[in-house]
């Protein structure tokens, strides 16, 4: 894939970058030579090798999944002027 000056200052517009016409000719460039480097990463064998979330080996902490503060859906109600189950009751408005 490669990508013309056209295209570039498109991106650049949606991006709200201000680029002049000698910065859209050297920026079409450098993202064909990244496009390139991309497409060459593509056709790497990476089949049976596991993702890596790090350099080396190492156990995710992790917490309980347990619920430490349920319950409380009366004493967040109770300073509510109206309430039906638990549940807030407002005035309905029309405009």
């Amino acid at each position: 894939m490669s990508v013309d000056i056209d295209t570039v200052k498109r991106v650049a517009r949606l991006a709200r970058i201000a680029v002049t016409e000698d910065e859209a000719g050297r920026m079409t460039g450098e993202l064909n030579t990244i496009l390139g480097f991309v497409e060459q990463l593509g056709e790497v064998d990476v089949t049976g090798v596991e993702p890596m979330t790090s350099v080396i080996p190492m156990e995710m902490k992790k917490r309980q999944d347990i619920v430490t503060d349920g319950d409380k859906a009366a004493d967040i109600v109770a300073n509510a002027p109206s309430t039906d189950e638990n549940f807030f009751l407002v005035p309905k408005v029309v405009e």
